[in-house]
């Protein structure tokens, strides 16, 4: 069958279940071999009781002594089974699991594997899966998948589909030539997809993880290539001129601007009142002021008599805005006549705006991605900002040249990228860095703790709320699934968790399966000060901006990069309070404690990223993610920085000797290059 055949044609595979598997986006053979394993259980040999830690996820081997329950708790139903190996003994809980009392038998060995936790004095393991002694033999030492379910898709299901659908595919040809496989260490394509989804040892994940990060990043850098020969052969079509608006603005603020901001600003004005159309980056830090540098940017837009639009990457961000700039036209009688669009609103109340930005009765429009949509027309757009999300790329730009201009782009990222990465990821773009902080903030105090900090954790929760105070908590899954061994915080369970521990807070949780509607709501309610504890995934790493928030706890710390957890610290620190970050490892070991605590000595993103690619070396695997606006789906740029380097070399080569991928050697390749721009949302959104 080929790459675009329906999962429905393989074997198990159902209407109930390919409905499932939609449910993730997968419908065809391609879509399911491209969902890669998040992760990787590693079955090791079985402890002794005496040696499990608290936290720790392992294998025990034991006698069952007796059986006890189950006994109603709350939603519960809570079963103990009681274990020893010689003289130690350890209680073993399953919740809601009532068979497991006909499973085993008094007497009875059975191997149990689960997440120990801490209770009082002594260490339970609990809601473990039980193996056979052979059934447990077969997996030691072997790598596992994991993956990325929804309710009522097992592991097992996407592991038996993706094994029938790797024996059944016809692969389309190798497209990278021969040359670059041997020169480079890469595996083809076809054997990379198989080592990753079916892998004998670690080495195998590792090897077929560098192709397809390989890979990734060679798309990724030849459409900047593309999208940088475009932009510098734009004339400025919208020539501006500095005028006193923004002068006057600037010393209207209660504040002086960082030489940054000052800096940065004098390289949009120069920009735009040059000769050819303005494509440059703001880097800086999250909270450096970026984004009210692009309001100067704006507002120099909008006295020259142009339109502006400023794209969020979340509705409830975009609204946040509007109000700002809203606030800021009144206070300091600025010349903008803003509007706001987004999806959410109403069709009559789109209508009604998209007419406003047609006959230019407004000359700023905030909004998201609705903005750049075939029924939005602008009159005379000059100026676009946006979020890294959404970067404008060769489709982008065509959609607005089809409108009838070329405006300037300007684009903020938060993404904490050491200059030698940047200058490759962002080589279609001139960059400017706001490297210091407002010298009004206070700096974030951090923590690096172990599981055992909780209950000294919900305390000080309490007394934050007390002071009328508001927290993040952050959790690395959505929800629990029947693969779940407990290693992992899921953001449902812990809210259910947090409201017995503080029966007093009002707590709501919020991840990104949500619909929109619905993520808003609780965003909007959190903002607006009607929830004192959000627990969320890392949805909210881009989220919203609530200076009564003081408090940020990341369950799950190790499981995160750097960049990513330092952008969640983000959230907080933004107000006229002392803010506080604790990071929680459910991992004590030194190598993990020396990452983590580099976020405990620094709150400066550059320094914090550089420090990580100094500890952490290429290749490791699926365990710890770095995220931020450019997600890769298995490549990531600080532990592929060499990969990256490697690759942006090669195409650069390739450029020179064959622009436009003409040469017969580069015949699938430029087909395949066609192809993945098509399916691939990351490569559009650029």
């Amino acid at each position: 069958m080929n790459l675009g055949t329906s999962i429905g044609h393989l074997k198990g595979v159902g209407d109930k279940t390919a409905g499932l598997f939609g449910k993730l986006g997968i419908y065809n053979y391609r879509d399911l071999l491209e969902h890669y394993p998040t992760d990787y259980t590693i079955f090791s040999e079985p402890v002794s009781i005496q040696d499990i830690k608290p936290g720790a996820v392992c294998t025990v081997r034991g006698a069952v002594s007796g059986v006890s329950g189950p006994v109603k708790a709350g939603r519960y139903n809570i079963l103990t089974v009681f274990l020893k190996d010689g003289v130690n003994s350890l209680e073993v809980v399953f919740f809601n699991q009532p068979y497991i009392k006909k499973i085993v038998k008094t007497g009875g060995y059975y191997l149990f594997r689960g997440k120990v936790i801490q209770k009082g004095a002594k260490l339970i393991l609990q809601s473990p899966k039980m193996y056979r002694e052979d059934e447990y033999r077969q997996l030691l030492n072997s790598p596992v998948p994991k993956y990325a379910l929804t309710a009522g898709l097992s592991s097992k299901t996407v592991s038996k589909a993706v094994k029938a659908a790797l024996a059944d595919a016809e692969w389309d040809e190798e497209c990278f030539p021969e040359k670059w496989l041997e020169k480079y260490d890469l595996v083809s394509h076809k054997k990379a997809v198989s080592l990753i989804h079916d892998p004998a040892r670690l080495s195998d994940v590792a090897t077929g993880r560098r192709r397809l990060a390989f890979e990734e990043f060679f798309y990724f850098i030849v459409l900047l290539r593309k999208n940088k020969s475009l932009s510098l052969s734009l004339p400025n079509a919208y020539k501006m001129i500095e005028t006193a608006d923004t002068k006057r603005f600037i010393e209207a603020l209660p504040f002086k601007l960082t030489a940054g901001q000052k800096k940065t600003w004098r390289d949009i004005a120069e920009d735009m009142s040059g000769d050819f159309c303005m494509n440059r980056l703001i880097q800086g830090d999250v909270g450096s002021g970026k984004t009210l540098v692009a309001l100067l940017g704006l507002l120099m837009c909008a006295a020259n008599g142009f339109q502006g639009a400023l794209m969020a990457p979340t509705e409830v961000l975009a609204v946040q805005h509007f109000k700002t700039v809203r606030e800021y036209t009144r206070q300091y009688g600025l010349c903008f006549k803003p509007a706001l669009l987004i999806g959410s609103m109403k069709a009559s109340e789109k209508r009604e705006v998209y007419g406003q930005i047609e006959r230019g009765e407004v000359n700023l429009v905030i909004g998201t991605h609705a903005l750049i949509q075939e029924k939005v027309v602008y009159k005379n757009l000059a100026l676009v900002v946006t979020d890294e999300q959404h970067r404008f790329g060769v489709r982008q730009r065509e959609a607005l040249a089809s409108k009838g201009g070329q405006p300037h782009i300007l684009v903020m990222s938060a993404t904490p990228i050491p200059r030698t990465l940047a200058i490759i990821l962002y080589g279609d773009l001139q960059l400017s860095a706001i490297h210091e902080l407002p010298a009004d903030r206070l700096p974030i105090k951090n923590c690096v703790v172990g599981v055992n900090y909780r209950p000294s954790a919900y305390k000080f929760f309490r007394d934050q709320i007390a002071m009328g105070r508001q927290i993040y908590v952050i959790c690395p899954k959505v929800e629990s699934d029947e693969e779940d061994d407990g290693e992992l915080e899921n953001a449902t369970d812990y809210a259910e968790k947090l409201r017995s521990e503080l029966p007093e807070a009002r707590i709501e949780y919020l991840n990104g399966r949500m619909k929109a509607s619905e993520k808003n709501d609780i965003m909007n309610r959190f903002a607006d000060g009607q929830t004192d504890i959000l627990v969320s995934t890392t949805v909210i790493e881009v989220g919203i901006n609530v200076p009564n928030a003081t408090v940020m706890m990341v369950e799950n710390a190790e499981r995160f990069g750097l960049a990513q957890l330092h952008q969640l610290r983000g959230r907080v620190g933004r107000g006229k309070h002392q803010s506080y970050c604790i990071f929680v490892s459910s991992k004590d070991d030194e190598k993990t404690m020396e990452r983590l605590n580099i976020l405990n000595n620094s709150n400066d993103g550059f320094k914090i990223a550089s420090e990580d690619l100094r500890l952490r070396g290429p290749g490791e695997l699926f365990g710890v993610r770095q995220s931020g606006e450019l997600a890769f789906r298995v490549a990531d740029i600080y532990t592929d920085s060499e990969l990256l380097e490697l690759t942006s070399s090669l195409v650069d080569e390739l450029m020179k000797d064959d622009p436009k991928l003409q040469k017969e050697e580069h015949r699938l390749l430029r087909a395949e290059v066609e192809s993945y721009v098509e399916r691939s949302e990351m490569l559009q959104s650029i």
